[in-house]
């Protein structure tokens, strides 16, 4: 999850907004038809023509189809049946597992990766319950948790999905976990076959590059590494991303366009430049994340298809797409293999 304020960086949102394109009556009709669990199809005159998501702009399903298999790396579940313990802000309503499943219709995407919203903690109940609803043959975790989580504790993270941690330490004064956190938790889950997810700033790897390579767990790195968008691969950052990957001790999650942008859609020209400069130099080690339900996107949710359809930019070579959505994943997530 990202932040707001200064330090969530601006981008103008020119995405379509479905109140705008279809009457009333009609686009109250598809909403509620997925809010009711149904096909996410709006008919109109007997055709399918519509793809209505909550938390998503624009209605359309993606023109670059989805392979087989092909998997959604970074969602957020938000379920009220689960105590919030955290920050309430950042909070999207109508982000339950039945609302996602509209997206997978849409965007047809059909393995998927929950991570833990920092609102709730470190308690990753609603993640293990919307892992157990997906289907474990279909779901992973990314839990949150502190140096004094118990063995017991890992072993039911693990048992339930979970195969990594995120450390959100972006703005640290909201954090739930700290940089001096991760060495120690990434001994404690490297012997589960876990990795560390690692969501900071550019300027904050820079920092702490000397604590990345003495991780045992292999890192995966947040949308894109948020690279400061006026640099781009210039940004120091992207070197010492860059080197890990070589070494086969890091990956990348290829999401988050939004966050990593001043040019904004639909192009996002400058997070395009950052995701093709990954892709061409370690196809081996990206995944692919849509971030639903977008929770620092307060305003405007961005147009989930658009951000699908980046990939033909970022990616134009079928086979390394087929890589990327589902190979790598299966490489990363153990997705294939008994829990």
């Amino acid at each position: 999850m990202g932040v707001t304020g200064n330090e969530h960086y601006a981008s103008e949102d020119t995405s379509v907004n479905p109140k705008q394109k279809y009457p009333r009556r009609l686009f109250l009709k598809a909403a509620g038809a997925a809010a009711l669990g149904a096909s996410g199809m709006l008919a109109l005159g007997g055709c399918a023509t519509s793809y209505v998501v909550t938390n998503s702009s624009g209605s359309a399903r993606p023109r670059l189809k989805a392979p087989a298999n092909a998997c959604d790396a970074h969602i957020h579940v938000y379920d009220d049946r689960f105590v919030m313990s955290g920050p309430k802000s950042l909070m999207p309503t109508h982000a339950t597992v039945a609302d996602y499943r509209a997206l997978q219709r849409r965007n047809g995407t059909t393995r998927t990766v929950v991570v833990t919203p920092a609102n709730y903690l470190t308690d990753n109940s609603v993640t293990l319950d919307a892992v157990a609803q997906l289907g474990l043959a279909q779901a992973r975790g990314i839990a949150v948790i502190h140096p004094d989580v118990s063995d017991a504790e890992l072993k039911r993270l693990h048992d339930g999905g979970v195969r990594g941690i995120r450390f959100t330490v972006f703005n640290p004064k909201t954090s739930v976990t700290k940089v001096e956190m991760i060495e120690p938790l990434s001994k404690r889950v490297h012997a589960l076959g876990w990795h560390v997810q690692i969501h900071m700033r550019g300027d904050q790897i820079v920092e702490y590059a000397e604590l990345f390579p003495r991780l045992p767990s292999p890192i995966v790195f947040d949308h894109l590494g948020r690279l400061a968008p006026a640099a781009g691969v210039n940004d120091p950052a992207f070197g010492i991303v860059r080197r890990l990957i070589d070494k086969g001790q890091a990956w990348v999650k290829l999401s988050g366009a939004y966050l990593n942008t001043k040019v904004g859609p639909p192009s996002y020209a400058d997070a395009t430049a950052v995701a093709r400069a990954y892709v061409t130099a370690a196809p081996q080690r990206l995944v692919w994340g849509s971030d639903w339900p977008h929770p620092t996107e307060a305003h405007e949710k961005p147009d989930d298809a658009l951000l699908f359809d980046l990939l033909a930019e970022w990616v134009p070579e079928e086979k390394t797409r087929q890589r990327i959505l589902v190979e790598n994943p299966e490489t990363l997530y153990g997705f294939g293999k008994s829990v």
